[in-house]
């Protein structure tokens, strides 16, 4: 390596340390069924537009300025003719009110045709816990701290 392209490098380096860092802002979905995928949402209290049903790209705003997005299949496979749906993804947890609630939301998705993962149970870590699976299989916990 030369004189020139060490001090290249170094000087590229110190700019990388001297740049902010990045900042998380958003959490992205891939959805076979947009409307199904943010029917689903919505029921979890998520404010996304109606007229985001048909739409190829969706975004519905978090507390702490997060973002909570959805592409179709078509979308991403337009961006990147490779795409595959994953078997895998995130998982999301949703924090209710109760244990209660969670049992009560738990129920109320199950009856509305959402496949259940895990029951709610007492988790050991102090939590009232259950799974749910959104429309495209991705897990979405629901939990609750355990009283004292």
């Amino acid at each position: 390596m030369t004189d020139r392209t060490s001090a290249q490098t170094t000087s590229g380096a110190a700019a990388a340390r001297t740049a902010p860092a990045p900042r998380f802002a958003a959490i992205g979905l891939a959805a076979a069924d947009m409307a199904a995928s943010l029917a689903f949402y919505r029921r979890l209290g998520l404010d996304i537009p109606a007229d985001a049903d048909t739409a190829p790209h969706a975004e519905a705003q978090l507390p702490g300025g997060l973002r909570l997005m959805w592409d179709t299949h078509e979308t991403l496979r337009a961006t990147d003719p490779d795409w595959t749906p994953s078997s895998g993804g995130p998982e999301l947890a949703f924090e209710c009110a109760s244990p209660e609630a969670v049992d009560a939301l738990y129920a109320e998705l199950v009856d509305a045709g959402y496949r259940g993962s895990k029951k709610p149970w007492d988790a050991f870590w102090g939590q009232r816990y259950a799974v749910v699976l959104d429309p495209d299989g991705h897990g979405v916990d629901l939990f609750a701290p355990l009283p004292s």
